[in-house]
């Protein structure tokens, strides 16, 4: 990115309206992308989340307290030459949605996966038109081209930068629907994200926590929550 150093060299980060949306400015000089694009997103409360990453960076620049900026340049610079790809590598998650691959036991996973599961799934049939069918074990077992057509449609009608924060939202949860579910508000982004986690929720019941797993974990769902706002920012006016 133009202006990115190790140290932190200017004074005060700002958003400024730019014929294209709002741009970022760092003392005045516009910030670029690592492929050297303007920085300009389309919604002047997204450009000022992005500013205020800037402004909150100490001395020594953090790159990881930036997940905004980080899905801003991924928006502009990957995303929009390859959008029709991206496209169809999302979509191809309903294919394989975490949702309809069951546990064959114990009965009490089995039971607390449809609990919590299902309800996603019948939403998902009722609100996008599309029915996934869930089956018990790991191996694949197609689902209906109509369903996964309408699944397509849904994720080929997101803007650039809503389907930016999509893409880490499927990939974060490994599930189509949970992620649809996510952007519509179906459930609270910690309710969904633990939906996306129930697996992993049971397993840790029976055999207790592994701290380093449970800092990875704790990672990931803060680029969970990350990816919603960042969703949500964009689509701001």
């Amino acid at each position: 990115m133009s202006g990115w150093a190790a140290r932190r060299f200017w004074e005060a980060a700002s958003a400024e309206p730019v014929d294209a949306g709002f741009a970022i400015a760092l003392d005045g000089r516009l910030v670029r992308t690592p492929g050297k694009a303007l920085l300009v997103v389309p919604s002047r409360a997204l450009a000022a989340a992005i500013a205020a990453e800037w402004d909150a960076q100490d001395e020594k620049i953090a790159p990881e307290t930036m997940p905004l900026t980080r899905m801003a340049n991924s928006a502009i610079d990957k995303v929009t030459p390859q959008r029709d790809a991206v496209v169809e590598h999302l979509a191809a998650f309903g294919d394989t949605d975490l949702l309809c691959y069951r546990a064959e036991s114990p009965a009490g996973l089995v039971a607390r996966q449809a609990a919590v599961w299902d309800p996603y799934l019948d939403w998902a049939a009722q609100t996008l038109g599309a029915r996934l069918q869930p089956h018990a074990g790991v191996v694949h077992r197609p689902q209906s081209p109509a369903a996964l057509a309408r699944l397509r449609d849904h994720v080929a009608e997101l803007e650039i930068f809503e389907l930016t924060a999509f893409h880490d939202l499927v990939e974060l949860a490994g599930s189509l629907i949970l992620a649809f579910a996510t952007i519509h508000d179906l459930r609270s982004v910690t309710h969904v994200w633990e939906a996306s986690r129930l697996d992993e929720s049971w397993q840790i019941e029976q055999w207790g926590v592994d701290e380093e797993a449970q800092k990875a974990e704790k990672i990931r769902a803060e680029s969970f929550t990350s990816a919603k706002k960042f969703y949500d920012l964009s689509r701001k006016k």
